[in-house]
């Protein structure tokens, strides 16, 4: 069984105004709409776990009912305190439906240009690994500086990678990696969803990115993904 768990539990505040940018309403239809469509419609894709917070659960249901999102939908799960946390609620929700073997794949309610090659590619990547992350190469020469203001060493371009989502796990192996870090208190400190998985051993697979599959964060995000759908 292959899983996605939508992670919209985020509260949008660089973004700024009244609601969660997920939630905002663009051509007609708010962005996680956008983010689950390509999950709905993907022969990869088995059941969708959403996680969200309680206040906007009645919400999400209706635009699935609206939009023809809502066969997949397996539940929701409730957010944690940090982005990490709320991975890990989900991964314990899905972990009562499927087994250790499963595929999860993890996304973001917020990054809307999800494309069907991106699914199949990371699931069929999986064949070997325990674990496939979609990446970017660097374009710019990379600097390293440890107070933020002077530069301490050039870094290899060529070894430097930007990680994206949607990034896809062996379940059962994801699951204890992740509660490893809750027992130590680690998980706090997590800044990616591949961090537990590097930190716990498991194989990872590094496949292309897309450019076009930007995380809406700030206001210009929201600007260029406005622009993109009048377009």
């Amino acid at each position: 069984m292959n899983i996605a768990i939508v992670l919209s539990g985020g509260t949008g505040t660089r973004l700024g105004g009244d609601i969660p940018k997920q939630y905002v309403e663009v051509g007609g239809k708010p962005i996680i709409v956008y983010s689950l469509e390509p999950l709905t419609k993907s022969k990869y894709i088995d059941k969708i776990q959403i996680v969200a917070e309680e206040t906007w659960v009645s919400t999400i249901e209706k635009w699935a009912k609206d939009f023809a999102l809502e066969d997949k939908i397996a539940g929701y799960s409730k957010p944690g305190v940090n982005r990490q946390l709320s991975i890990y609620n989900g991964l314990k929700d899905v972990a009562d439906f499927a087994g250790d073997e499963s595929f999860v794949m993890i996304h973001d309610a917020a990054r809307p240009n999800l494309t069907e090659d991106i699914i199949s590619k990371s699931i069929e990547a999986m064949d070997g690994y325990d674990g496939v992350i979609p990446v970017l190469p660097m374009k710019d020469t990379v600097y390293l500086s440890k107070d933020g203001k002077q530069i301490d060493s050039n870094l290899k371009r060529e070894e430097i990678f930007a990680g994206q989502a949607p990034e896809t796990f062996v379940l059962g192996k994801y699951l204890a990696a992740n509660e490893s870090l809750v027992e130590s208190g680690k998980i706090l400190k997590i800044n990616g969803s591949t961090e537990p998985a590097i930190i716990a051993g498991m194989k990872m697979h590094m496949i292309d990115g897309d450019e076009g599959n930007y995380k809406i964060t700030t206001k210009d995000d929201l600007e260029r993904f406005i622009e993109q759908i009048r377009r």
